[in-house]
């Protein structure tokens, strides 16, 4: 008759171990209380460690499985990085360079401004002399005629 009463421990031993292995812990003390009522408590012990042995080995694995991703995954970042480096020193570099060639044609520009400048200055002249020339021509006139009267 022990046969069977090791198989009923057995059979409330492995539900305890689920109830453990659930999430919810609010049935954990009086799962674990009923455990230690019971005169088999070093039994589920050693049952108990089994179970967290074999769940370390399945953690083990699936770390070990997602492992080479990882690494995997921080070399590639490593290349990006170093890529991402090249490019930024190009961009600066280039930035450089048109902030460079910015500054000649900002000057250009404005040379060109003043020239545009004086041009216009000068054809406005030429013709605000061009409206005085009949003007200059009547004194000149009159200074000679006034010249050849006396």
């Amino acid at each position: 008759m022990a046969e069977p009463e090791s198989l009923e421990t057995a059979a409330e031993h492995e539900r305890i171990l689920r109830e453990v292995d659930s999430t919810d812990t609010a049935c954990l003390g009086p799962t674990l209380r009923s455990v230690y009522d019971g005169a088999e408590h070093g039994r589920f012990m050693e049952k108990l460690d089994a179970r967290i042995r074999n769940h370390d080995r399945e953690i083990e694995k699936m770390c070990n499985f997602h492992y080479q991703g990882f690494v995997d995954s921080i070399t590639e970042f490593l290349k990006v990085r170093a890529e991402a480096q090249k490019l930024k020193n190009q961009v600066t570099d280039t930035n450089r360079k048109l902030q460079l060639e910015s500054k000649q044609l900002v000057g250009a520009m404005e040379e060109l401004r003043q020239c545009r400048l004086q041009q216009w200055n000068i054809s406005a002249t030429v013709d605000k002399l061009s409206q005085c020339l009949p003007v200059l021509e009547m004194e000149s006139k009159l200074r000679e005629q006034m010249k050849s009267k006396r």
